[in-house]
């Protein structure tokens, strides 16, 4: 009895991690990517960059014309079809982060409303990803400052946003008039769309009041630049964009739910909502953990 449970929970947990890869999360958004008259342009971003974009190039393959991928050092396997790689600094943004981000831009850059951007968006895309609206060197630093200060991901990303002219949906409006199609591989708990990666091509929930809340909650230090541009709101509509997360906690919960029930489980911590929290999840491991020590 012992072995058959052990054997079963090594399948419910190989397949919802199986599930959540970059690989396998990308190929199953891809089951809704639309029809496209004209262009495909692959824009890539994030530690899981490479990989995503590998996954969307087995795919597509010739299909897309161009594009790019902007990840973390050493996070690049090789080439990509026709893609230029670049490897950016993580977490802070350096001049590589910045040299990326700009060839992204001139790639979706004068495209038709036949064209389509496809845009991949994993966890650490905030560094790699980056256009900044002030000095590159005001830039790190706050970027460093904001990383010592102890403010949550979620509060660095309001701030972030308003410094960058990428972030907060600002680069769904440079692909415009081109519709965009993102899969997003979800690192922050609840997948607020608008947070991770700081959300380039949603839109943004956060307001300039609450960023100037959170400038004064941990003291940063500010130039005049900074602060008008906390002063500016972002994007809070998006017409040219469609969303899909993947590879989250929820798929992975999903999965688990969905794998217990096959083998004749009745899966008493995932609901049959099949809503569940990283907590949830942690709770389920570490029975499995206990059970079988």
């Amino acid at each position: 009895m012992l072995e058959t449970l052990r054997k079963d929970a090594d399948i419910i947990i190989k397949n919802a991690i199986e599930s959540s890869l970059p690989d396998s999360a990308v190929k199953k958004a891809l089951e809704k990517f639309p029809e496209v008259k004209g262009k495909i342009i692959l824009v890539s971003v994030g530690k899981a960059g490479w990989q995503m974009a590998s996954a969307a190039y087995n795919e597509l393959g010739d299909r897309i014309e161009g594009g790019v991928v902007v990840t973390k050092y050493d996070h690049s396997k090789g080439p990509i079809g026709n893609l230029k790689i670049v490897e950016a600094g993580h977490p802070v943004p350096d001049e590589n982060s910045y040299r990326g981000t700009e060839e992204a831009i001139n790639a979706v850059s004068n495209l038709s409303s036949d064209d389509m951007v496809l845009f991949l968006v994993s966890g650490g895309g905030s560094a790699l990803f980056e256009k900044p609206l002030i000095p590159t060197e005001d830039m790190e630093k706050l970027t460093s400052e904001l990383l010592a200060s102890g403010a949550s991901i979620t509060e660095m990303n309001t701030i972030r946003k308003r410094m960058s002219a990428v972030k907060g949906g600002k680069f769904a409006l440079l692909c415009k008039p081109a519709r965009v199609f993102s899969i997003v591989l979800s690192d922050i708990i609840g997948d607020p769309l608008d947070m991770i990666a700081s959300g380039p091509a949603y839109p943004d929930k956060s307001t300039k009041e609450e960023a100037v809340a959170i400038a004064e909650k941990y003291n940063l230090t500010l130039t005049p630049l900074m602060k008008e541009l906390l002063e500016k709101e972002t994007p809070k509509s998006l017409d040219n964009t469609e969303t899909y997360v993947t590879g989250s906690v929820k798929e992975l919960c999903k999965s688990a739910f969905i794998t217990s029930e096959k083998l004749g489980y009745k899966p008493f911590i995932l609901t049959s909502s099949l809503s569940c929290i990283a907590r949830e999840a942690g709770v389920f491991m570490a029975n499995t953990a206990e059970t079988y020590s």
